[in-house]
């Protein structure tokens, strides 16, 4: 809101000082500001509220150290990271982009269904919102996010003529731009592509329809049938992986912090036309402005922390866990960074696979053995090192160190060719 009206102001009467609302960097700066003072000021006022209506942590027993200090621990605090987002988003981004719509619509989405999960679980059944409803909501926000990236047409590529001879591309814009490492201008073009960023191939870049191949000229045509069903894999996967990462005091917010950082400088890169050039990753034309969403997002995790450092003064809840990871699974398929998330995202990886592992070995061993074994201590993994005795803040650290280095090196991996 506060950028349409300053670009308004500096429109119609040259405002002084509203020229800056036009820079990422300002409103990205001011996202971050505003996001944590929303935390700051309004988590003891959430923590109260979830307090007076006994929206409060069961105690589980699963023997673990100090589960019993955790209970009756406000949960539901999910509700803040939201606010923390959503506010200075619909302050300081242009609510008429696409991927910003897109995003607030993510938010809102999966924060609805983990919100209806957390009620489930304190007001009818320790089971929550049934899985196969969880599942559908994700399946449909994963439909959404992929159609709306086929398809809308502002969701574009740019190409230089040579690409756009090589691939079967619907031109929506030719532009003349400005090239530093070229030093004279060139002929580009907005086309509508399923090109992601991927290292390891020729110009970091892979197009879905290259999979489709056998079909010639006709694939752009059938390619949903490969890249949405992709998508809705991704946005199913991370969003219930981060679910899986929240069950130690700041590992998610932590954890998703560092991957939104990370995310946003590939957001601001991606968005600018001499970085993405200079640093040969696609540029992708309107994506600057998801910069200032990640802005959002980065404050609002962090803000968060201040609350759900151990010890814990409130949980997020799967209104918070859920959203966390459909958040990030939305951000990386706008910026096409999908292909990253094995890496960026493993921790989350490393927490889903951990319950896969010790479920299908504790299967296989009953039936073959007649007594299921394990291989973990206990599942998800920050868990496991629970049971061996190390204290959750150490565990939550050493978490934290290893997200960072997969952080440095997902960046790294894209001048790898």
């Amino acid at each position: 809101m506060l950028f349409h009206l300053f670009d308004y102001l500096e429109q119609q009467y040259d405002f002084p000082g509203a020229s800056l609302f036009q820079f990422i960097s300002f409103r990205a700066a001011l996202a971050i500001i505003i996001s944590l003072i929303i935390s700051l000021l309004m988590g003891g006022r959430i923590i109260g509220w979830i307090k007076r209506r006994q929206m409060l942590e069961k105690q589980r027993a699963l023997g673990l150290p100090g589960e019993e200090l955790k209970a009756k621990t406000p949960t539901m605090g999910g509700i803040l990271i939201h606010m923390a987002i959503i506010l200075p988003c619909l302050l300081l981004a242009d609510l008429s982009n696409v991927y910003i719509q897109l995003m607030l619509l993510s938010t809102v989405w999966m924060g609805t269904i983990g919100f209806i999960d957390d009620y489930f679980k304190l007001t009818r059944s320790k089971a929550g919102l049934s899985g196969k409803y969880k599942i559908l909501g994700q399946v449909v926000l994963g439909g959404i996010v992929g159609a709306t990236m086929l398809f809308h047409s502002d969701v574009v590529v740019r190409v230089n003529a040579e690409q756009l001879a090589q691939g079967h591309y619907e031109v929506i814009d030719t532009v003349q731009v400005q090239l530093e490492r070229l030093g004279d201008k060139e002929e580009l073009y907005y086309v509508k592509s399923t090109m992601t960023n991927v290292p390891f191939f020729k110009g970091n870049e892979l197009d879905y329809t290259d999979f489709l191949w056998f079909l010639g000229d006709n694939a752009p045509q059938w390619v949903w049938l490969l890249f949405i069903p992709f998508v809705i894999l991704i946005v199913t996967a991370v969003s219930n992986a981060a679910n899986l990462t929240d069950g130690i005091d700041g590992l998610a917010a932590g954890t998703s912090a560092i991957i939104g950082a990370t995310l946003g400088i590939l957001a601001y890169v991606s968005g600018n036309n001499i970085l993405a050039d200079y640093l040969g990753v696609l540029y992708l034309p309107y994506v600057g402005e998801m910069t200032i969403f990640i802005a959002c997002f980065l404050g609002a995790c962090i803000g968060f922390l201040w609350y759900n450092a151990y010890p814990a003064q409130v949980f997020m809840g799967d209104t918070g866990s859920l959203a966390l990871g459909g958040i990030i699974a939305a951000i990386a398929i706008i910026l096409r960074k999908e292909l990253l998330i094995p890496l960026l995202c493993g921790i989350f990886l490393a927490e889903n696979l951990s319950v896969i592992i010790q479920v299908s070995y504790f299967k296989y061993t009953k039936k073959k053995y007649g007594e299921g074994r394990r291989i973990f201590l206990m599942s998800p993994l920050h868990h496991h090192f629970q049971k061996q005795g190390m204290h959750e803040s150490k565990i939550v650290s050493r978490f934290w160190i290893v997200g960072i280095l997969l952080a440095v090196l997902t960046i790294i991996t894209l001048k790898i060719r």
